[in-house]
């Protein structure tokens, strides 16, 4: 049976390899924003009421989705709507 003997180099040069990896499996796992968003969870993001969710639908502002009886609202879509209203800010002189 053979003995390794392990210096603090070798210690050293594992935690890096160590911290590296952990740092890739990090970044690579960033949570992908849904595609499809439900009723609720546009009106947290929009901070609107249900009314004025139906607003936007009724009149067209917001294109959806209706499997049953479940509304779904592409992100994409809403991402387009946010642009469109941007407003820039006018830059105060002081």
């Amino acid at each position: 049976m053979a003995t390794e003997i392990i210096t603090r180099e070798d210690l050293n040069e594992f935690r890096s390899l160590l911290i590296n990896d952990i740092k890739e499996i990090i970044h690579s796992n960033t949570p992908q924003p849904q595609k499809w968003l439900k009723s609720a969870e546009v009106r947290k993001l929009l901070n609107i009421s249900p009314g004025t969710l139906q607003n936007l639908r009724v009149n067209g502002t917001l294109a959806y989705t209706k499997i049953g009886g479940t509304l779904y609202y592409d992100q994409t879509d809403i991402d387009k709507l946010l642009a469109g209203h941007k407003v820039n800010a006018i830059p105060t002189l002081f």
